[in-house]
């Protein structure tokens, strides 16, 4: 798959002169950005690093990656030939990162985005951005070894609030987080 990208890593390029100016001391190969965490070799620390990582899934149409860093909770509800056609049939021209609030809850944080795209209209493309506050929510490793769990071993995960879940303000959180719905996830779904 890495050929179908260049040596920088699809999250760290731009179509906005201004954004790309800014970012050419950021700009990262793949492999020192997100291929480590698409083979599972690392974690994202931070949901930045997490909605980067999933940006270059998109580009790179890494579908199982997507889902796998969606909520899991919400993973068997995810249409996979659905994200698989999009990621396909999606030009993709960049990134840039609006604003990143790394701490808006306990256990939660946003990323302001746009990711660029190709559009073609009248037979001519043009530059579109699709414009989008993402919400994650760091929670404790279900699949963690017994050396995980007595380091307290976290992931963050994307929230997705698309997935029609029959969800009541006061049962147990979808996170696992052992709070009610309402003073945990819920105001983001």
């Amino acid at each position: 798959m890495v050929s179908k990208v260049s040596k920088i890593c699809p999250c760290r390029i731009t179509p906005n002169a201004t954004a790309s100016a800014a970012l050419a001391h950021e700009q990262l190969a793949y492999s020192e950005c997100c291929q480590p965490l698409h083979q599972g070799s690392k974690q994202a620390d931070t949901s930045e690093a997490l909605m980067r990582s999933r940006y270059s899934a998109f580009v790179l149409v890494l579908t199982d990656y997507i889902i796998k860093t969606t909520l899991p909770a919400q993973q068997a509800l995810l249409d996979r030939q659905a994200i698989k056609a999009w990621a396909e049939q999606t030009r993709w021209a960049g990134l840039e990162i609006i604003d990143h609030s790394p701490k808006v809850g306990k256990r939660h944080a946003q990323v302001e985005f746009k990711a660029y795209y190709y559009q073609d209209e009248l037979g001519s493309p043009s530059l579109s951005a699709h414009h989008e506050l993402s919400t994650f929510v760091k929670i404790k490793d279900r699949k963690s070894s017994s050396k995980d769990e007595a380091t307290g071993a976290e992931s963050w995960y994307f929230l997705d609030p698309t997935v029609n879940l029959k969800l009541t303000q006061k049962q147990p959180c979808i996170c696992g987080s052992q709070e009610k719905v309402k003073r945990c996830c819920g105001p983001f779904l």
